[in-house]
């Protein structure tokens, strides 16, 4: 095949593919809206009670600082009798969900009340393990509103019954990287979930949640 063509194959090529990505990001977003449609809540007045809430992690921002005040809130509200903190303990520099859990019992929640888990590395991390180690069926996502759409969307392919509690987003001008970065996480949660069929990267035996472990029976010998 002369040179000249086999290159301008390979142009096309190309500029499908980036043709391709570019359409990705607008049907990757507007699917999950629709999926997440009238499951993120804004009022503790009409969200659905549930068992647990799920605190996704983030660095001490203020992203955090707000996600800890809405999971406050829920909790004080009585729609959830637990918070699950998930987050990044990748080292020991680094540790998202201590500072998730040393922050809400500072605000009066009751350490027994908290669970955490230290190996939500990722949005779908958290998401799977809340299912498969934590033994949730149901869950009550708690994050900014753009994060909690993209997490029930990930709950929904898992088999849990989701929605959302949307923490204060930041101002525009300071949440536009944020924003930006969240289109392409939105397509990255579609490649994931049918295409890479991503894992966590830890799960574990099951935690159950709120389970009082039975004290052991002494039988005594008979005379």
């Amino acid at each position: 095949m002369p040179f000249h063509l086999s290159f301008k194959r390979l142009r096309i090529g190309a500029l499908l593919l980036i043709l391709l990505a570019l359409l990705s990001i607008p049907l990757a977003d507007v699917w999950i809206r629709a999926d997440s449609r009238k499951l993120a809540f804004h009022s503790t007045d009409n969200i659905p009670a549930s068992k647990v809430g799920l605190v996704l992690g983030c660095g001490p921002n203020i992203y955090f600082h707000y996600r800890i005040k809405a999971a406050v809130e829920l909790f004080e509200s009585g729609k959830v009798d637990y918070l699950l903190v998930s987050g990044d303990n990748g080292t020991v520099y680094y540790d998202e969900t201590s500072a998730m859990k040393t922050a809400l019992i500072r605000h009066g929640i009751p350490e027994e009340r908290i669970v955490c888990d230290f190996a939500g590395f990722s949005t779908i991390d958290s998401i799977i393990r809340a299912h498969q180690v934590f033994g949730l069926e149901s869950i009550t996502i708690i994050s900014q509103e753009f994060h909690v759409r993209r997490a029930i969307f990930i709950a929904h392919r898992k088999g849990m019954k989701a929605v959302g509690f949307c923490a204060q987003d930041v101002e525009k001008s300071m949440g536009a990287p944020t924003l930006m970065r969240e289109q392409f996480a939105r397509v990255k949660a579609v490649l994931d979930l049918y295409i890479l069929n991503r894992q966590p990267r830890f799960l574990g035996d099951p935690i159950p949640i709120g389970v009082k472990k039975r004290a052991p029976v002494l039988v005594q010998d008979k005379a």
